[in-house]
């Protein structure tokens, strides 16, 4: 059972990588104003709420891999949809690695969590990946209405992992230079 939660890690990192691309390339078509723009949500822009995926994406990936969240905390978040895009790719490409080292094992491994409130949090590799799928489902879902709410349409987030999406899937993974399920993931 273990060595198949893994596997489904590696699933839903590549996921999430697909996902936030489509969501990227939508928000692009955007001009800078209306990506920008104060809209109803948690963050009052799609580009705040893009810009906490990234900042939460890195830090979690810091705190599975290094070099730690003191690193992160100082890096500039970009501006533009494009330039978001962009670094979440390579975080998201960085995500994918990690799961695809993964094995049973790893799962169990403690990492120590420093959410800079004095008190070091314990969790699985398990907890923190699950949690940070479930972060970014949460947070694209918010974006995808903001988006709804301007002259580009919200794109399709929610065809990835069955059998009849393999075609669409597969060929946009391989433009992302990301392997594709039946290549060696599942």
């Amino acid at each position: 059972m273990p060595q198949a939660l893994a596997d489904q890690f590696r699933l839903q990192a590549r996921n999430n990588a697909w996902s936030n691309t489509r969501l990227s390339r939508a928000c692009a078509a955007l001009d800078p104003e209306a990506f920008a723009a104060t809209r109803v949500s948690f963050f009052p822009s799609l580009r705040e709420t893009l810009q906490h995926i990234l900042f939460v994406d890195r830090r979690y990936l810091a705190d599975l891999t290094g070099p730690g969240r003191a690193t992160i905390s100082q890096v500039e978040l970009p501006e533009t949809a494009a330039a978001l895009g962009a670094a979440q790719l390579e975080t998201d490409r960085r995500l994918i690695a990690f799961c695809d080292g993964l094995d049973a094992p790893d799962l169990a491994r403690i990492v120590t969590i420093d959410r800079e409130d004095g008190i070091d949090y314990r969790e699985t590799v398990s907890a923190i990946l699950s949690h940070v799928f479930v972060h970014q489902v949460h947070h694209r879902g918010q974006a995808h209405a903001m988006l709804a709410g301007t002259a580009v349409p919200p794109p399709q987030l929610d065809e990835f992992f069955l059998a009849q999406d393999a075609s669409a899937r597969d060929e946009e993974l391989r433009h992302l230079g990301i392997s594709v399920p039946h290549e060696g993931v599942d």
